[in-house]
Protein backbone atom coordinates (compact mmCIF):
# COMPACT_ATOMS: atom_id res chain seq x y z
CA UNK A 1 0.00 0.00 0.00
CA UNK A 2 2.82 2.42 0.77
CA UNK A 3 4.14 1.99 -2.77
CA UNK A 4 0.69 2.74 -4.18
CA UNK A 5 0.36 5.86 -2.01
CA UNK A 6 3.68 7.18 -3.32
CA UNK A 7 2.75 6.33 -6.89
CA UNK A 8 -0.60 8.07 -6.46
CA UNK A 9 1.24 11.17 -5.25
CA UNK A 10 3.58 11.06 -8.27
CA UNK A 11 0.66 10.89 -10.69
CA UNK A 12 -1.22 13.61 -8.76
CA UNK A 13 1.85 15.86 -9.00
CA UNK A 14 2.01 15.43 -12.79
CA UNK A 15 -1.70 16.18 -13.13
CA UNK A 16 -1.60 19.18 -10.81
CA UNK A 17 1.38 20.61 -12.70
CA UNK A 18 -0.65 20.52 -15.92
CA UNK A 19 -3.72 21.93 -14.15
CA UNK A 20 -1.63 24.83 -12.80
CA UNK A 21 -0.06 25.58 -16.20
CA UNK A 22 -3.45 25.58 -17.91
CA UNK A 23 -4.89 27.71 -15.10
CA UNK A 24 -2.13 30.22 -15.81
CA UNK A 25 -2.70 30.06 -19.59
CA UNK A 26 -6.51 30.05 -19.67
CA UNK A 27 -7.59 31.19 -16.23
CA UNK A 28 -10.70 29.50 -14.89
CA UNK A 29 -12.57 29.47 -18.20
CA UNK A 30 -13.76 25.96 -17.26
CA UNK A 31 -16.12 27.57 -14.72
CA UNK A 32 -18.58 28.11 -17.60
CA UNK A 33 -18.93 24.34 -18.14
CA UNK A 34 -21.87 22.42 -16.77
CA UNK A 35 -20.98 19.03 -15.29
CA UNK A 36 -22.74 17.32 -18.20
CA UNK A 37 -20.29 19.04 -20.57
CA UNK A 38 -17.38 17.85 -18.44
CA UNK A 39 -18.77 14.31 -18.46
CA UNK A 40 -18.93 14.47 -22.26
CA UNK A 41 -15.34 15.76 -22.40
CA UNK A 42 -14.20 12.84 -20.23
CA UNK A 43 -16.13 10.50 -22.55
CA UNK A 44 -14.23 11.83 -25.57
CA UNK A 45 -10.90 11.23 -23.81
CA UNK A 46 -11.82 7.69 -22.70
CA UNK A 47 -13.18 6.77 -26.14
CA UNK A 48 -9.96 8.00 -27.71
CA UNK A 49 -7.92 5.79 -25.37
CA UNK A 50 -10.14 2.82 -26.19
CA UNK A 51 -9.74 3.51 -29.91
CA UNK A 52 -5.95 3.48 -29.48
CA UNK A 53 -6.17 0.22 -27.54
CA UNK A 54 -8.41 -1.50 -30.09
CA UNK A 55 -6.91 -0.26 -33.36
CA UNK A 56 -3.34 0.51 -32.35
CA UNK A 57 -3.57 3.49 -34.72
CA UNK A 58 -2.93 7.12 -33.80
CA UNK A 59 -3.12 9.82 -36.43
CA UNK A 60 -2.06 12.49 -33.93
CA UNK A 61 1.21 11.83 -32.16
CA UNK A 62 -0.17 11.79 -28.61
CA UNK A 63 -0.23 8.85 -26.25
CA UNK A 64 -2.80 7.55 -23.77
CA UNK A 65 -0.87 9.07 -20.87
CA UNK A 66 -2.04 12.56 -21.79
CA UNK A 67 -5.62 11.36 -22.11
CA UNK A 68 -5.58 9.70 -18.67
CA UNK A 69 -4.18 12.94 -17.20
CA UNK A 70 -7.03 14.83 -18.87
CA UNK A 71 -9.57 12.41 -17.40
CA UNK A 72 -8.14 13.00 -13.92
CA UNK A 73 -8.17 16.77 -14.36
CA UNK A 74 -11.60 16.98 -15.98
CA UNK A 75 -13.14 14.71 -13.34
CA UNK A 76 -11.61 16.88 -10.63
CA UNK A 77 -12.98 20.00 -12.30
CA UNK A 78 -16.38 18.25 -12.50
CA UNK A 79 -16.26 17.69 -8.73
CA UNK A 80 -15.49 21.39 -8.26
CA UNK A 81 -18.31 22.38 -10.57
CA UNK A 82 -20.71 19.99 -8.88
CA UNK A 83 -19.85 21.61 -5.55
CA UNK A 84 -19.99 25.23 -6.73
CA UNK A 85 -22.28 25.05 -9.73
CA UNK A 86 -21.30 26.39 -13.13
CA UNK A 87 -20.88 30.13 -13.45
CA UNK A 88 -21.47 32.73 -16.13
CA UNK A 89 -18.73 34.74 -14.42
CA UNK A 90 -15.69 32.54 -15.03
CA UNK A 91 -13.32 34.47 -12.79
CA UNK A 92 -12.00 32.45 -9.89
CA UNK A 93 -8.93 33.25 -7.86
CA UNK A 94 -6.09 30.85 -8.69
CA UNK A 95 -5.57 30.12 -5.00
CA UNK A 96 -9.22 29.07 -4.60
CA UNK A 97 -9.09 26.89 -7.72
CA UNK A 98 -5.88 25.21 -6.53
CA UNK A 99 -7.26 24.61 -3.05
CA UNK A 100 -10.41 22.99 -4.41
CA UNK A 101 -8.37 20.93 -6.88
CA UNK A 102 -5.98 19.78 -4.15
CA UNK A 103 -8.81 18.98 -1.73
CA UNK A 104 -10.63 16.81 -4.27
CA UNK A 105 -7.44 14.99 -5.28
CA UNK A 106 -6.76 14.29 -1.60
CA UNK A 107 -10.33 13.05 -1.15
CA UNK A 108 -9.77 10.77 -4.16
CA UNK A 109 -6.61 9.44 -2.58
CA UNK A 110 -8.32 8.74 0.74
CA UNK A 111 -11.08 6.85 -1.08
CA UNK A 112 -8.45 4.92 -3.03
CA UNK A 113 -6.66 3.96 0.19
CA UNK A 114 -9.88 2.59 1.71
CA UNK A 115 -10.96 0.70 -1.41
CA UNK A 116 -7.44 -0.53 -2.08
CA UNK A 117 -7.34 -2.00 1.41
CA UNK A 118 -10.67 -3.77 0.95
CA UNK A 119 -9.86 -5.04 -2.56
CA UNK A 120 -6.25 -5.98 -1.79
CA UNK A 121 -4.78 -3.94 -4.64
CA UNK A 122 -6.62 -6.12 -7.17
CA UNK A 123 -6.14 -3.38 -9.79
CA UNK A 124 -2.47 -4.36 -10.07
CA UNK A 125 -3.59 -7.56 -11.83
CA UNK A 126 -5.80 -5.69 -14.26
CA UNK A 127 -5.00 -4.62 -17.79
CA UNK A 128 -5.00 -0.93 -18.69
CA UNK A 129 -7.75 -1.73 -21.21
CA UNK A 130 -9.95 -2.98 -18.36
CA UNK A 131 -9.36 0.25 -16.46
CA UNK A 132 -10.35 2.14 -19.62
CA UNK A 133 -13.56 0.11 -19.86
CA UNK A 134 -14.36 0.75 -16.19
CA UNK A 135 -13.88 4.49 -16.72
CA UNK A 136 -16.24 4.34 -19.70
CA UNK A 137 -18.81 2.46 -17.62
CA UNK A 138 -18.58 5.13 -14.90
CA UNK A 139 -19.03 7.83 -17.55
CA UNK A 140 -22.17 6.19 -18.91
CA UNK A 141 -23.53 5.76 -15.38
CA UNK A 142 -22.86 9.45 -14.75
CA UNK A 143 -24.58 10.45 -18.00
CA UNK A 144 -27.63 8.40 -16.99
CA UNK A 145 -27.78 10.07 -13.57
CA UNK A 146 -27.39 13.49 -15.23
CA UNK A 147 -30.18 12.63 -17.68
CA UNK A 148 -32.31 11.73 -14.63
CA UNK A 149 -31.58 15.22 -13.25
CA UNK A 150 -29.42 13.77 -10.47
CA UNK A 151 -32.13 11.53 -9.04
CA UNK A 152 -31.11 8.00 -8.11
CA UNK A 153 -32.89 5.15 -6.39
CA UNK A 154 -29.88 3.30 -5.04
CA UNK A 155 -26.63 4.61 -6.49
CA UNK A 156 -24.18 6.97 -4.81
CA UNK A 157 -24.58 9.71 -7.39
CA UNK A 158 -22.29 11.51 -9.81
CA UNK A 159 -19.56 12.48 -7.33
CA UNK A 160 -18.82 8.84 -6.52
CA UNK A 161 -18.47 8.10 -10.22
CA UNK A 162 -16.10 11.04 -10.76
CA UNK A 163 -13.96 9.87 -7.85
CA UNK A 164 -13.84 6.36 -9.35
CA UNK A 165 -12.88 7.79 -12.76
CA UNK A 166 -10.01 9.64 -11.11
CA UNK A 167 -8.77 6.58 -9.28
CA UNK A 168 -9.05 4.23 -12.28
CA UNK A 169 -7.15 6.78 -14.38
CA UNK A 170 -4.49 7.08 -11.64
CA UNK A 171 -4.11 3.28 -11.65
CA UNK A 172 -3.69 3.35 -15.44
CA UNK A 173 -1.09 6.10 -15.13
CA UNK A 174 0.81 4.09 -12.50
CA UNK A 175 0.88 1.15 -14.91
CA UNK A 176 2.03 3.38 -17.80
CA UNK A 177 4.78 5.09 -15.79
Amino acid sequence: MEKTNKQFDEVAKICKDIFVKKLNDYGSAWRILRTSSLTDQILIKAQRIRSFEITGVRKINEDSKGEFIAIINYATIALIQNKLGFADNIEMQKEEALKLYTDFIEESKQLMIKKNHDYGEAWRNMRISSLTDLILMKIFRTKQIEDNKGKTLISEGVDANYFDMINYAVFAMIKIL
